[in-house]
Formats: structure tokens, C-alpha cells, sequence
């Protein structure tokens, strides 16, 4: 086996050991990758290929995730951000480690965490494979997670995370969104809002 087929396969494992599932039993970490690798096909137009780096990155962006529950950090706004960016640091860490431990090349894996981390995402000279992750995450937010998130919160401010995170995407990632992502009447809605064609 190739080192990215040993690794993708390595990530996968590590995935089927999340406790929670979805409706139709798959562990809900292996779902969430296997739907970003989906919609990293989508993003990519043919003929060209994402590169190995981005496809480890895109598969392993939340590798054990459930192991730091949002609640073992502060409430608040500060709190979740620093969950955030622990889980980033984390997640890249584990990934590093099983592509090394798959064959992966050093540098490669390094890249590979660069792109877990975001990294390269803010400034004049965005990273294009990290903007790439960016809108694939948003992307898949918006076809798995919107429909539950909405009815958590006050409508306000869903609308106002819907607008944050079309700033998060780039042009490609705001045309899959729209003529791609399937969302119900309500999910319309509230998108239609965050835009402004109300």
C-alpha cells in the first residue's frame, strides 16, 4: 500500500473510534471526513488533482475531536477560541504522526499540519490550499450542520455566523454554496438573509 492510501486508511481508523454516531450508525468523525473529502472533489474542477498534503489535511481536520469537548475550556466567546485553536494544534499533531508513521515524508507531513493549523490564511498572500480547507469546511457546515445549528439560536444571530462564514470563503467555495448545497426552505431563508436578499 502507498503511504497516502496507508494514511488516508491510519485517519479512517482513527475515525471509526468516535463513541457518537449518525442516525444510520457511521461514527460521526468518520461521516464529517468522509463528506470533506466529497466536497474536496467538488471544489477541485477536473482534470486537476488535490495534492496528497491537502487530502490528508481535509480528511484528519477534526482526528479525535470528541476526546476535547467544547465544554473542558471557559464559556464565552474567548473560551471557544481557544478551544478552537487548541483542537487545530492538536489535530495537526496526531495527523503529523500517523503520516510519518504511514511513510508519509517529514516535509510533507509538516505541510500537512500547516493546513490543519490554517495557517497562511490571513495577509496579502492567502495559502490557496488552506483557503481551499476553508471553504470545504464551510461548505460542508452548510450541508450538514446548518438545519441543526439554526435551531439552537436566535435568528439574529445565525444570520450573523452565515455572514461570517461567506467572508471565510472564496469565490469558489461562494458558487459550490450556492448552485450545490442542498438546503431546506428555512436554510434558504436564513442564507438569503445573511446576504441581504430579503
Amino acid at each position: 500500500m502507498d503511504p497516502l492510501a496507508h494514511a488516508l486508511q491510519a485517519i479512517d481508523a482513527l475515525h471509526s473510534a468516535d463513541p457518537t454516531t449518525t442516525a444510520t450508525g457511521t461514527p460521526n468523525e468518520l461521516h464529517y471526513a468522509q463528506r470533506m473529502t466529497a466536497w474536496l472533489y467538488r471544489h477541485t474542477p477536473a482534470p486537476e488533482s488535490p495534492s496528497a498534503a491537502l487530502q490528508l489535511a481535509i480528511r484528519a481536520q477534526h482526528l479525535k475531536r470528541w476526546e476535547v469537548p467544547r465544554a473542558t475550556y471557559p464559556a464565552g466567546k474567548a473560551g471557544y477560541y481557544a478551544w478552537r485553536t487548541g483542537l487545530a494544534r492538536r489535530q495537526a499533531e496526531l495527523a503529523m504522526e500517523v503520516c510519518v508513521a504511514s511513510g508519509i515524508a517529514e516535509a510533507e507531513a509538516q505541510r500537512v499540519g500547516q493546513l490543519i493549523r490554517k495557517e497562511g490564511l490571513k495577509g496579502k498572500e492567502v495559502d490557496a490550499e488552506a483557503q481551499v480547507l476553508e471553504d470545504v469546511a464551510c461548505l460542508v457546515f452548510l450541508e450538514e450542520q446548518l438545519e441543526k445549528f439554526q435551531g439552537g439560536y436566535e435568528e439574529d444571530k445565525v444570520v450573523a455566523i452565515l455572514r461570517k462564514t461567506w467572508g471565510k470563503m472564496s469565490e469558489r467555495g461562494r458558487e459550490l454554496a450556492l448552485t450545490e448545497v442542498r438546503l431546506g426552505e428555512r436554510g434558504r431563508e436564513l442564507v438569503g438573509l445573511a446576504l441581504g436578499d430579503s
